[in-house]
């Protein structure tokens, strides 16, 4: 995805220090599978451990902006319509398990809307750890075409704060490339909260 320029169209040019960065800069091309078996476990006094920084997100810098507003604004200030927000909902887990909380924020939005699973074209759900990620897609028994098409946190990086309006830009915009209709997000956050949200691709033709 990266490579291909699929990310693009969701990436706003910033200079810093006269340098124009116009990509990513934590997307790691030339990993593998024998360069990821060679790190070192960064948890060694959790017991049997298998998370290493090959296999949990990045902590990278960034920042992320998505205009929320009535229809009736964007139609007056003449803003281009790409979504549309149906609704959101808010769990909470054991602390501790904090990384299971779209197990149960999925399922309690898409009640909420009287939606199913299989009405969603597109999953975007935040990959903390692989381990974790791995457990939700699991138990959610979605799909894995359909969860993070272009990649997630672990590939792209999880600047703290920006993950939300992330997954919306990412998951819209494959939506317009695809022709589909509707985006679920959803993350774990720290101290057992979880949430999830669902939009409409408001281009489809």
């Amino acid at each position: 995805a990266f490579s291909s320029g699929i990310f693009q169209d969701e990436i706003i040019p910033i200079e810093i220090k006269g340098t124009v960065h116009t990509k990513d800069d934590t997307i790691r091309p030339n990993v593998n599978a024998e360069s990821l078996a060679s790190l070192k476990p960064v948890f060694p006094n959790w017991g049997e451990a298998s998370t290493t920084a090959g296999n949990a997100s990045g902590v990278g810098d960034g920042a992320a902006i998505c205009v929320l507003t009535t229809r009736e604004r964007a139609q007056r200030d003449g803003l281009s319509i790409v979504g549309k927000y149906v609704g959101s909902a808010i769990v909470g887990v054991e602390p501790r398990y904090m990384g299971i909380s779209p197990i149960y924020a999925v399922p309690k939005v898409l009640s909420q809307l009287g939606l199913s699973k299989e009405d969603i074209d597109v999953f975007e759900i935040n990959e903390a750890f692989a381990s974790q990620f791995a457990h939700c897609v699991e138990e959610l028994e979605i799909p894995i075409e359909k969860i993070n098409p272009n990649g997630g946190s672990i590939a792209i990086s999880h600047p703290v704060g920006m993950t939300g309006a992330r997954q919306v830009a990412t998951g819209l915009a494959e939506l317009q490339r695809t022709n589909g209709r509707l985006l679920c997000t959803s993350m774990c956050v720290g101290s057992g909260m979880g949430a999830a949200a669902v939009f409409v691709n408001e281009t489809r033709h």
